[in-house]
């Protein structure tokens, strides 16, 4: 499920009254806002509470914090979040980007960057990577995405009463355990196509069917570099000793986060190490079983080779042929043949060739 589904909100919001006044549309591209206390249910918030809220003076702040999400898919909506007030101009702009790139970068109590995530594919292995953006204060979390995005609609599904952080950092340590979850799941699942490709390796006897073997290594590699290159970097930032996060931050994104990214980047890479070994095995077997037929096909064509010579010498149309005279040419010339193919395997017998 889309994060565009909670509590029913139409794709975009725009709030009819500024429509019918043609007031600026102040929840132009926003998916929900609402206010979260701990140990209350989530409050829904007006275009007027929105707007006074992202004002340059903002009013005096309450208990909880307050947690606005547009969708950047249109321009105008874009248009309208990198001219936010009350927020500097590089993060604005960051917030309307669109192309991917992973970023966390704090600045006093302001915290923002870009994190990755899975699209809403239906299946788990053809989920593409995207990115969603966000800024947060102690009191206040804006986020943004282009593509509906699963991990943001699951972290706001959970703000059940007794389950609200006391900071907007809860939403984005819970966005990533999702993230981290998504990624650890699926490699349980490359890791059991190993485990069958192992198990086929083991058990089969000629080795003549390897090509389907190594098109399943060569899948779980390429899924499981692609989802190391997305984790590296969000590990990269966390463990980044010139971020400088502030105190109400730290614990969720510099010490649960930071477990939680390093844990699925080293599964990564056990998973990368052992698909290589077993592709490393299964090339190994494939030249064996290339080499093996080469040798019969080496061993078939030394045999027949004083064969040939014999039925070539005997094809030649020349006058007087040895054997050429009598009824039983035929038989003889064949006991000539087989000779000499004897003599050539004991040769080959005796010379270790065979």
């Amino acid at each position: 499920m889309s994060d565009s589904t909670a509590y029913n909100f139409p794709f975009t919001v725009l709030d009819p009254e500024h429509q019918e006044t043609g007031a600026p549309a102040f929840a132009n591209g926003l998916v929900w806002a609402v206010h979260a206390v701990p140990g209350q249910d989530l409050r829904t918030l007006g275009s007027a509470e929105v707007e006074a809220l992202l004002a340059p003076e903002r009013p005096p702040e309450t208990d909880g914090w307050y947690w606005l999400h547009f969708d950047t898919v249109h321009s105008s909506a874009r248009g309208y979040v990198a001219h936010l007030p009350g927020l500097p101009e590089d993060v604005c702009a960051m917030l309307a980007e669109t192309e991917y790139g992973i970023a966390l970068e704090a600045f006093g109590d302001l915290i923002w960057g870009a994190l990755p995530a899975f699209d809403d594919a239906l299946s788990e292995e053809d989920r593409d990577i995207c990115a969603w953006r966000f800024a947060m204060r102690p009191d206040l979390l804006i986020t943004t995405r282009r593509n509906p995005i699963p991990v943001l609609g699951a972290a706001y599904r959970s703000l059940k009463p007794d389950q609200i952080p006391k900071t907007p950092a809860g939403i984005i340590d819970r966005a990533l355990r999702e993230f981290t979850g998504t990624v650890r799941r699926q490699l349980g699942h490359l890791d059991d196509e190993l485990d069958r490709a192992e198990d086929v390796l083991l058990l089969i006897e000629h080795r003549s069917d390897l090509g389907h073997l190594g098109s399943i290594v060569g899948k779980v590699r390429r899924r499981a570099t692609e989802l190391r290159r997305v984790v590296t970097p969000i590990d990269r930032v966390l463990k980044d000793e010139d971020l400088d996060l502030p105190d109400w931050a730290e614990d969720e994104l510099r010490d649960r986060a930071e477990r939680q990214v390093h844990a699925a980047l080293d599964d990564l890479i056990a998973l990368q190490d052992r698909a290589r070994s077993l592709q490393d095995e299964l090339g190994s077997n494939q030249a064996e079983e290339t080499n093996r037929r080469l040798y019969i096909v080496s061993v078939g064509t030394t045999l027949m080779l004083p064969a040939t010579f014999v039925t070539g010498f005997f094809g030649m149309n020349t006058g007087g042929m040895f054997l050429a005279q009598g009824s039983l040419g035929t038989v003889e010339a064949g006991i000539v043949c087989f000779v000499f193919m004897s003599v050539t395997f004991l040769f080959m017998k005796i010379a270790r060739l065979l």
